[in-house]
């Protein structure tokens, strides 16, 4: 009897050093993380907001992790493509998603054939920079405010246009549902990038389009494009005298764009929290701040489970958005 005990002792005992090896070697690689380049897919071309806010936040970022940071552009299939990369990519924090709104909780709900759900599919890990949309008109548009052009679409019904920078797009959809609360029936002109919906503004092939404040701004110096409200909380710093949604009594529909970052569902939770301490670190840089203010982008923070609380919010919104609209991607 005497002998299995101390059978049982010496298994029991191996047992335990067996747990504590394994333990202190997770610990280990947890601490060692991150060991190589960390390869952030953006699934845009270069240039857009999130990318640009990204670029600027590079050499902080990588002198706190220690590694180089890498961004991989891949665009295409309104963001679908870069972002299945990132959800095959093996959970280790060494490939990461910056995506937009629609990479989010958008685009599961515009193309019937995308394969897999990103609230499922991602680990989300903060908010980046939120873009607040601004309602951009075009200068003949007989109107100084909200109100003046709300009373003007109304009683004109189905003869304006509204453009946006491609069918689904966050611009797009919250085009459709300012137009159905002012009663306007505008129809919507899809361009291919922001960029081409801005030229089409000053044209005045469309009356209105709701984009961020960086990226038609420079055009209201000329008269040929007014800015009636911003969809934020606050004004903004770069155009103090434009009022907020609120302020210019903007119906609250218009969901405006922002980038967030995640990694593939399975990453480990202490480097999901790590990455989402360093970014907010490096958004509150003074000389961050300043540049984000100047380009109209507003720093977003929040743990990595507040962010995913919000994507499963939005995701309903946008939902009811995209059904009535009866937006479609193949």
């Amino acid at each position: 009897m005497y002998a299995q005990s101390a059978s049982r002792l010496w298994l029991h005992l191996c047992s335990c050093a067996v747990s504590a090896l394994t333990l202190a070697w997770g610990a280990a690689a947890h601490a060692a993380w991150p060991e190589m380049p960390i390869r952030v897919v953006v699934p845009y071309p270069a240039g857009a907001a999130g990318d640009l806010a990204l670029r600027q936040m590079l050499p902080h970022l990588q002198a706190r992790l220690g590694q180089p940071v890498v961004i991989d552009n891949k665009p295409g299939a309104g963001g679908n493509i870069g972002a299945s990369d990132v959800v095959r990519a093996k959970p280790d924090g060494y490939t990461l998603l910056l995506g937009a709104t629609n990479n989010f909780v958008i685009n599961q709900y515009l193309y019937p054939n995308m394969g897999y759900d990103p609230l499922q599919a991602l680990a989300p890990i903060t908010k980046v920079v939120n873009v607040p949309s601004v309602l951009f008109i075009n200068g003949a548009v007989p109107a100084r405010s909200f109100r003046e052009f709300a009373d003007y679409a109304k009683t004109r019904p189905g003869k304006l246009n509204f453009g946006s920078p491609g069918n689904g797009t966050a611009p797009h959809l919250s085009g459709f549902a300012l137009s159905e609360a002012m009663g306007a029936q505008m129809t919507h002109v899809p361009y291919k990038g922001a960029q081409p919906g801005v030229n089409g503004l000053i044209g005045g092939e469309v009356q209105m389009f709701l984009v961020g404040c960086s990226v038609a701004g420079a055009q209201l110096a000329s008269g040929r494009i007014r800015a009636l409200a911003v969809a934020s909380r606050e004004r903004l710093k770069a155009q103090p005298d434009l009022p907020t949604a609120a302020e210019a009594g903007v119906p609250d529909v218009i969901l405006s764009n922002w980038w967030g970052l995640a990694a593939p569902r399975g990453t480990d939770p202490a480097i999901l929290k790590r990455l989402a301490d360093d970014v907010h670190t490096v958004l509150a840089l003074p000389g961050m701040q300043q540049y984000l203010s100047a380009q109209g982008f507003v720093a977003a923070s929040g743990s990595p489970e507040a962010f995913s609380r919000q994507l499963a919010e939005e995701a309903e919104q946008w939902r009811g958005i995209v059904k009535k609209s009866g937006a479609t991607v193949d």
